[in-house]
């Protein structure tokens, strides 16, 4: 596996952040995400911010500790990485604003184009989903 907690500070990484807002809203990611899990941010690789960790079982049955839920403020947007994918997630999606997904990936073009406590509420519901299955396996 590439992507592996380093020893960077999360503060470090975020002053390098050049675009004024995707730094600033990196900053209230962190809040959030710390706000949400409980857990403080750490550096997952060169540029992703991630929060706690859970074992995840990939489909050739191996488990990895992975993290719960993470950020990546890139360039051209921010990436937040929400673990469990957002098939449960339609009417929160609907409310949310400006956006695109991937499998695992919501990507946001700055945090002004979206409603933070919906924003919060995913990620809240994402991390507890995460946390149920990974008890229950």
């Amino acid at each position: 596996m590439k992507t592996l907690p380093t020893p960077q500070l999360v503060a470090d990484f975020l002053a390098t952040v050049e675009h004024p807002t995707r730094r600033a809203d990196a900053h209230t990611l962190v809040e959030l995400m710390s706000r949400v899990t409980g857990e403080s941010p750490v550096m997952w690789g060169p540029s992703i911010v991630g929060f706690g960790t859970c074992p995840m079982t990939y489909a050739d049955g191996s488990k990895k500790e992975w993290m719960l839920v993470a950020f990546s403020p890139r360039k051209s947007n921010v990436v937040l990485y929400i673990m469990d994918g957002f098939s449960d997630y339609d009417r929160l999606l609907g409310q949310l604003g400006k956006h695109k997904t991937g499998k695992a990936c919501l990507y946001l073009n700055k945090l002004a184009d979206v409603d933070l406590e919906v924003l919060e509420t995913l990620v809240a519901t994402s991390v507890a989903a995460r946390l149920a299955k990974a008890a229950a396996e």
